[in-house]
């Protein structure tokens, strides 16, 4: 099943499912409530330094990529539970960033869509 993705600042819907912020930050200016987010897997999340150093620059996009798979590769327990968590249920992966083309939630999909549930 295709995992979704959606700006936690878009309204939830009953199409999201599981709705997984993978943000380790709790996104600015957001309740928990309207939020509606099932489960905060902070720990699949890019690292502060990573993350700093990518800033959203597009540029850095690639190298980007690649650094966060390694260190998700390095995560690879904190990775395999969240497909176990999601296993074959609707699932959509939140993030706050405003850039939808160059953001970690698609490094993340990715990894989770490639694994065996």
């Amino acid at each position: 099943m295709p995992i979704g993705l959606k700006r936690a600042y878009d309204p939830p819907a009953s199409s999201d499912g599981l709705r997984i912020l993978v943000d380790r930050l709790w996104p600015r200016g957001l309740s928990k409530p309207e939020a509606h987010i099932d489960i905060w897997a902070k720990d699949v999340a890019p690292s502060p330094a990573l993350r700093q150093w990518f800033g959203h620059d597009p540029a850095k996009w690639q190298e980007f990529q690649a650094r966060y798979e390694s260190e998700l590769a390095h995560n690879n327990e904190a990775v395999v539970a969240l497909r176990r968590l999601i296993g074959d249920k609707v699932a959509t992966l939140i993030y706050a960033a405003r850039d939808a083309e160059h953001t970690h939630a698609l490094v993340i999909r990715g990894i989770l869509e490639r694994m065996r549930v």
